[in-house]
């Protein structure tokens, strides 16, 4: 039997790192501040694509790994919560975009921005499906809160924002995204747009549950109360795009903080003063699910270099 490992966080990244590590043999267990289904997480749009997140020259390598993955889960959208959808880019130049671009099948130009058929996930449903393929590789998940890192064989820090006071990590900060959900008009594409000059962006995206509209991209605010005022303009600037959203009814209101680190996503391992083993995973800003099994796949082989499997 192989050494216990601890995975802080229950979020896409802790869950999906924890599937990795369980899936190749080891004892793993998730402690999450919060249920899975009240993570941050939870609230995501969750459109593959590499947004607000470095470094850029990982990035790519992350997220295509990933895709691969959910064109391959897309496949059951039921229970795995992933589809492939159509959808715009709009604003972007195909030649503007990484090397990664050139591996995304169907990914073109047109004369708005960049259209592809990419993954969209519904996260309540794809986090509680990691979930039970975590337990079903013989992992387990408990609401635990960790003010410190746990004397274990091996801990692997997904804790996402939760790494500023826990590592301590300074570099980590919110960027506060706010989103609305309203019944969809008939909407079946999705669009995003991005205002480089101002924390507005806007987006929607149809989801099973109604159509997401976005959003903001507020740094360094940690307010968690849905404002009236930046909903409604939420609202108005999707409907300047798709004019039927104006009077569509509204389901409910949704705030997020994405994880940003100032240096770029962490990936590493150290040893702990006890002798330990801490993979730390961490800082993937707006595109947790876009590089969830890419990061997943090297913190567990970071992790699982200390405990061979016996």
């Amino acid at each position: 039997m192989s050494e216990q490992m601890i995975v802080l966080g229950g979020g896409v990244i802790g869950l999906t790192t924890a599937v990795v590590l369980a899936e190749s043999g080891r004892q793993v267990r998730v402690w999450s501040r919060d249920p899975v289904g009240e993570t941050t997480s939870a609230v995501a749009g969750a459109l593959w694509w590499p947004y607000r997140i470095e470094p850029a020259g990982r990035v790519g390598d992350w997220a295509l790994a990933s895709l691969r993955v959910y064109e391959e889960l897309a496949a059951d959208p039921g229970r795995t919560g992933v589809r492939l959808v159509e959808g715009l880019q709009s604003g972007v130049r195909l030649g503007e975009l990484g090397p990664w671009a050139a591996e995304v099948d169907g990914l073109r130009a047109s004369a708005q921005g960049v259209r592809a058929r990419i993954p969209l996930i519904d996260m309540p449903v794809h986090l509680a499906w990691l979930r039970r393929r975590l337990e079903a590789a013989g992992g387990t998940v408990e609401t635990r809160v960790a003010d410190a890192f746990p004397q274990a064989p091996v801990v692997v820090n997904c804790t996402g924002l939760g790494a500023r006071t826990l590592v301590p990590d300074p570099l980590v900060r919110p960027v506060r995204g706010q989103l609305v959900v309203v019944e969809n008009p008939g909407v079946s594409e999705w669009y995003t747009h991005v205002d480089h000059s101002s924390s507005d962006t806007t987006y929607f995206f149809p989801q099973p549950f109604g159509l997401l509209l976005g959003g903001t991209a507020t740094d360094g605010d940690w307010d968690l109360v849905p404002d009236p005022a930046v909903a409604e303009a939420i609202v108005a600037r999707c409907a300047r795009v798709r004019p039927e959203i104006a009077g569509a009814r509204v389901l409910a209101h949704r705030v997020g903080l994405r994880p940003v680190r100032e240096s770029g996503v962490r990936i590493e391992a150290e040893t702990t003063a006890s002798g330990g083993l801490l993979v730390h995973n961490y800082g993937h800003g707006g595109a947790g699910v876009t590089v969830a099994w890419g990061c997943a796949r090297e913190a567990a082989a970071l992790a699982a270099s200390r405990t061979p499997l016996r």
